[in-house]
């Protein structure tokens, strides 16, 4: 509807937008669409209904009856979205005036449509419509609309739903054998409102005989199915609903439905597996009350009639269509739960569990069709269906772990004894399962190989099998991988049979794994093989040197002129240079050689670095700037990488591998000068820095003022963001040693950074720029944090020693932060740092003027900042600054003592016209030695005081 045009239907309008007006409705007039457009504004409700006079509300009821009764004499039925638009228009006036001007809403509907065909389908949409307002779980309503919702929900059920029912069976009786699409829409509608009223109104003799006769009708079976799954899971008495579930399953039966065909209709036994296993829950859910109700002769009764389903279940979860399979797994799940608390499991139970073990190896393999190298939706579906069989699988271990681990050795053995000539989905569901027993068999810390011998023997065989068979070469990548997986989920096997590691490793250096065909394949071995080596650090040793050798030309940095399309990708070569720095580590080899190969490491990555920085300083096309960046990027993080292998400066001396780093440090250092890519390279050596601070620690410092001063300079708030953290690191690591080492560097770089940070937040940016905002709002977060770090650290001599100027700006800071800006998460940052500062400044003693500060600015901001209307007392965060807010005064009153209550009293409180009573109210609780008692007293002050 075009708004502009509206505008001169305003007494007030001139002339041109009247004339405006005048041509739009003209036109609207003569429109096919006209009735489109005006149903969305109804619907859109551009006119505030409450606001229209009693006069125009009645002539709008009167104008959507004359229209429904204009569509009984129209030869051809409207567009379908026409009819939904105008059942939306009807469900949303039914929801305004069905309790209070239109109680004879669906009898004045009914009166006009009859049994008329294009009246019953607008009735059925309305009565959808009326449902989704109602009902639909989807929508989030406000506590109001679910009280007025529930209120129109009981007014409909004693006043119409009988005759609504009545005319539901009206309508199928009438239309079952002659118009499909008209039974389908009031099956689903019966569906739909089945969920909310009297079930005995639908599970009777004369409708449930009427739904069962549909299931026999192709045309209408599969509403018919979902119409029977909402009326079996609605809540009622377990007797009875067990009672209602085997009489619809006699009257299935003897339709012949039990019986499973693979060349059924799969949409029809989709919805039929979605109705047994609604079926099959109901029944577990009753037998579960029972039980509980110490009703156990009626539980028994409803374990047989469980029982009975099995074989259907069974059935339907063994069938090619996954879909189908699917529907049915939550009855399988449960009824396995139900034999778990059996304490003693028949013949037929035991058979049921291995059948349904069966079927669960069965549907767990891939299909010709799927698709390894282009995954699309489908194959998604499949990896979602594995899930659930997986959880299946899981609780088969919790019945009957015996079996399980029998049934997968059978197969994987029976499997991998014929790989060579063996389809590949057969391969991988062998190893799979043989993987996924690692969960459903449980142990502590990995510890698969110990304790249960038959289990542990069992295991051990198996994997044994793995990896002497020769299977790792099999040309498939799902066989592959799943090798590679299961070697590294089962790594402690390699702890008890050593001797098998090197047949390992070479599949993972060789075509079979890191310089396998698919880069897939190869970019996860990379991960992978990270995984092995760390976890068989102690087993590694005899291999280091030639492992090194060969993942060589694996670790190469690839500059982007060459046009070499490399094995891994960047993100892959950092699993293997961390690999290589564990290796080194965790060697036996002395600290000389260890510094060797570290350095043997890192030398080529510094070579290139320096080589490729050369050639950025020189580039002018942007695109080759960006991929030097890159490459320059990536050296630096692999050499950060490898220092993972060490855990603090001890470690990294006793490997005599410091100088190495150093040499790094004083590499990479120089590309901060680069004006070209600064964001990406500055990026990368700060990761490095961060790294440095825990592997060199002091040895670092000396590199750090000049860092800074480059990585400060023409920098954006993300810059700064990021940047902080490094300050906040060195700020926590060196507080013990705060005097020597750090207070000299950040008194010196202190105000340069708190001048960028001031500089960025005071560019000015578009009013609409979300991103733009957030930043600041981050950046903002982070400076306080660095405060908080710098006063939290016993470093607030860095802030007192700066200007009189500087000091006043930064504490000026903190009150506006704590008062003005809207972003709690700051706020109670603020609240913290003026804490600190009052303990550390508010004595006697105090930096001469704070004591004023404190009256004039401080006590002002706690009483400020709660009392803003953007300051939600419902909000936890907010909540978390209040009670620093209530810290901060607290202090105040400890440093200050009977002088601050005296202000507090005679001064600051009665200028913001607080009642003496409330006065004395409040001095008391700040008095009180319980500090959470004045927190509680806080919030219950504010929430008076707020309007």
């Amino acid at each position: 509807m075009d708004e502009q045009a509206l505008l001169g239907l305003n007494p007030n309008a001139d002339a041109d937008f009247r004339q405006r007006a005048l041509a739009y409705f003209e036109q609207l007039k003569i429109s096919q669409d006209a009735w489109q457009v005006c149903a969305e504004a109804l619907a859109q409700r551009i006119y505030r209904y409450s606001e229209l006079t009693e006069v125009q509300q009645q002539l709008i009821r009167e104008t959507l009856v004359t229209w429904l009764q204009a569509q009984m004499l129209n030869p051809q039925p409207e567009k379908t979205f026409i009819r939904n638009k105008a059942a939306q228009v009807f469900a949303l006036l039914f929801v305004t005036e069905y309790l209070t001007k239109w109680p004879k809403f669906f009898f004045d509907i009914l009166s006009v449509v009859d049994l008329n065909p294009q009246g019953v389908d607008l009735y059925l949409r309305i009565l959808m419509a009326v449902d989704a307002e109602l009902v639909d779980r989807d929508v989030v309503h406000t506590s109001e609309e679910a009280r007025r919702n529930t209120l129109l929900k009981d007014t409909m059920r004693e006043q119409c739903i009988p005759s609504l029912v009545e005319s539901w069976y009206q309508i199928l009786q009438n239309y079952q054998y002659t118009n499909a699409e008209l039974t389908c829409q009031c099956l689903e509608v019966v569906g739909a409102y089945v969920s909310w009223i009297d079930l005995s109104l639908i599970a009777n003799e004369r409708f449930i005989n009427m739904l069962l006769s549909h299931m026999s009708v192709e045309v209408l079976r599969e509403e018919a199915c979902d119409c029977l799954f909402e009326i079996v899971n609605k809540g009622m008495d377990p007797i009875d609903k067990t009672k209602l579930v085997e009489s619809l399953c006699q009257v299935l039966q003897s339709a012949g439905l039990f019986s499973i065909d693979q060349e059924d209709d799969v949409d029809f036994l989709a919805r039929f597996s979605k109705l047994v296993n609604g079926m099959g829950q109901a029944l577990i859910t009753s037998w579960t009350k029972l039980v509980k109700n110490g009703d156990m002769k009626s539980a028994q009764d409803t374990l047989q009639a469980i029982e009975a389903k099995v074989s259907l279940m069974l059935q339907l979860l063994i069938h090619e269509d996954d879909d189908i399979s699917s529907n049915i797994i939550g009855f399988c799940y449960d009824y396995l739960h139900i034999l778990k608390q059996l304490s003693l499991l028949s013949d037929q139970q035991k058979a049921n569990v291995e059948a349904i073990m069966l079927a669960v190896m069965k549907k767990l393999t891939y299909d010709e069709e799927y698709n390894f190298e282009h995954e699309g939706e489908d194959e998604a579906m499949f990896v979602e269906y594995r899930k659930q069989l997986k959880l299946l699988l899981d609780r088969l271990a919790q019945v009957s772990p015996e079996l399980l681990l029998a049934s997968v050795r059978r197969v994987f053995n029976t499997t991998l004894q014929n790989w060579q000539a063996t389809r590949f989905m057969e391969i991988e569901v062998a190893i799979r399962l043989l993987y996924m027993l690692a969960e459903a068999l449980p142990v502590s810390h990995g510890a698969h190989f110990s304790g249960d011998i038959s289990k542990a023997s069992a295991l051990q065989d198996m994997m044994r099998t793995l990896v002497t068979s020769g299977v790792s070469a099999y040309q498939h990548t799902s066989v592959t991988l799943e090798f590679f997986e299961t070697v590294v989920r089962y790594e402690k096997f390699f702890t008890v049979e050593p001797q098998h590691i090197p047949n390992v490793l070479m599949a993972f250096l060789d075509h079979r794994g890191l310089r396998h065909t698919s880069p897939k394949v190869r970019s996860r071995t990379a991960y992978l093989f990270s995984r092995f080596v760390k976890s068989l650090n102690k087993q590694m040793n005899p291999f280091i040197e030639d492992v090194l050798n060969r993942i060589q030309d694996l670790l190469e940095l690839s500059p982007p002129e060459n046009g070499y399309q490399a094995l891994l990708s960047s993100d892959d070569q950092l699993f293997i240079y961390e690999t290589a720095g564990v290796l080194i580590v965790n060697s036996e080899y002395s600290a000389e050689r260890k510094q060797i190969l570290m350095r043997n490491l890192l030398t080529p990555l510094m070579e290139k670095f320096k080589m490729q920085l050369e050639k950025l300083m020189m580039a002018q096309d942007e695109d080759r700037q960006m991929a030097l960046a890159d490459c320059l990027n990536h050296a630096v993080g692999f050499a950060s990488r490898t220092s993972k292998a060490f855990s603090n400066k001890q470690t990294v001396k006793q490997c005599g591998c410091s100088e190495v780093y150093l040499d790094c440090l004083q590499t990479f250092l120089p590309a901060l000068s680069c004006p070209l890519q600064k964001e990406v390279i500055r990026s990368g050596v700060r990761t490095f820095l961060h790294r440095m601070i825990i592997c060199l620690e002091e040895e670092v410092l000396p590199f750090i003022p000049s860092a800074s001063e480059h990585m400060l300079k023409d920098c954006e708030a993300k810059d700064l963001q990021e940047f902080i953290p490094l300050i906040n690191q060195i700020t926590a690591k060196f507080k013990r040693d705060l005097r020597t080492q750090v207070s000299p560097f950040l008194q010196q770089m202190f105000m340069p950074l708190l001048h960028a940070i001031f500089e960025v937040l005071l560019r000015p940016a578009e009013e609409n720029d979300q991103s733009a905002a957030l930043e600041k709002q981050m950046l903002r977060r982070s400076y306080f944090a660095f405060l908080q770090t710098v006063t939290g650290s016993g470093m607030s001599e860095v802030i007192a020693n700066q200007d009189a100027e500087n000091v006043e700006r930064v504490l000026f800071t903190i009150i506006q932060g704590a008062v003005d800006y809207p972003d709690p998460i700051a706020q109670k940052t603020c609240f913290i740092i003026l804490s600190k500062l009052v303990e550390l400044w508010g004595g006697k003693d105090g930096p001469v003027g704070f004591a004023d500060f404190v009256y004039k600015h401080i006590v002002p901001a706690c009483f400020l900042a709660p009392l803003k209307q953007t300051f939600d007392l419902a909000d936890a965060q907010t909540v978390l600054a209040l009670s620093e807010c209530a810290v901060t005064l607290k202090t105040i009153h400890l440093k200050r003592g009977p002088e601050c209550i005296h202000y507090l009293q005679q001064e600051y409180l009665p200028s913001l016209q607080v009642a003496p009573e409330i006065i004395q109210e409040f001095c008391q609780a700040l008095q009180q030695s319980d500090a959470k008692v004045f927190k509680n007293y806080l919030k219950v002050f504010f929430q008076r005081a707020k309007p």
